[in-house]
């Protein structure tokens, strides 16, 4: 049997997903520190006791919800850990990969954090864009699309029959409008994420990279942007700097898998997203959801 952990990205986040974790070694610590480096309180965010009319302490405001997510995270990795669990292959779906390179020791908490706000304040920084999901289409009608609409993209191919579409409101409506498919529904966004819209928030992310030592992994990663699994550091911070403006692979991270043997997949964080593509896409694997404290036994 071999074993894969993935992390879900932005989406997957809901007020309280944090209350079941307080008490779990270090997560004090981690929430202190998080909110050390945020300039606010990240739990009291989490847990919805943040509320106030200001839009910088809502969870879903994405310079809360990436870190947010990074911790709760986080903390499960830690404890699977503590209990000797162990995973062949890791990936995670767009800010989900960062905690992939935290659960496979190439960056640290603190590392991860300082990245994570930097990325989340560009992310909300950048305009001038919009997303829509499509569900149930032809790919080969969607791809054509695609290639004569200039402006548009694919920001995340989650699967043969769900993507994400990113780049100007014009273009992204137009290909919506056009392609066949059973529903297509406008994502509210601050901007046109994974996409040449990201580029100028891409090259100061990449600034920020650089600082940073990436360690070799000790578990093979797949990135978005190149599901080929690799365990050197230098490698996943190239793929990382690509990664604001190029689309998640994520179907092709699920064909990976399954070449590389996968049969167990274990979705680590609040939600099922990635559990439910894989349940659609990956014949006969078994997935499994670690999102509280109930599910690591306590």
């Amino acid at each position: 049997m071999s074993i894969a952990w993935v992390f879900p990205g932005q989406g997957s986040q809901k007020l309280g997903m944090a209350n079941s974790l307080l008490e779990l070694p270090g997560s004090r610590d981690r929430f202190d520190l998080a909110s050390q480096i945020l300039g606010r309180d990240l739990w009291k965010i989490c847990s919805g006791e943040g509320i106030t009319n200001e839009e910088i302490f809502d969870l879903n405001d994405t310079r809360n919800t990436q870190p947010a997510l990074f911790v709760v995270e986080s903390l499960l990795v830690d404890d699977l850990k503590r209990q000797e669990r162990k995973t062949q292959v890791i990936a995670g779906h767009s800010l989900g990969e960062i905690v992939g390179l935290y659960a496979s020791e190439v960056l640290d908490a603190e590392s991860a954090l300082l990245l994570l706000k930097k990325r989340s304040e560009l992310m909300a920084a950048a305009g001038g864009g919009s997303m829509i999901a499509v569900l149930g289409f032809d790919r080969n009608e969607l791809d054509d699309l695609i290639r004569e609409t200039e402006g548009a993209a694919i920001a995340n191919d989650n699967s043969e029959s769900q993507v994400v579409l990113s780049g100007s409101p014009d273009a992204v409506g137009k290909v919506a409008n056009k392609l066949k498919c059973k529903r297509a529904i406008p994502l509210q966004v601050s901007g046109a994420f994974h996409s040449i819209f990201m580029s100028e928030a891409s090259k100061i992310f990449a600034e920020e990279l650089d600082k940073l030592t990436f360690l070799d992994a000790q578990v093979p990663i797949l990135s978005n942007v190149d599901p080929t699994p690799t365990l050197k550091g230098e490698v996943l911070k190239d793929r990382l700097k690509k990664q604001m403006t190029t689309g998640v692979r994520w179907r092709e991270t699920m064909n990976v898998m399954q070449n590389e043997g996968v049969t167990t997949m274990v979705e680590i964080g609040p939600g099922n997203v990635l559990s439910g593509l894989a349940k659609r896409s990956m014949k006969g694997i078994l997935t499994s959801q670690i999102s509280n404290a109930s599910d690591l036994g306590y």
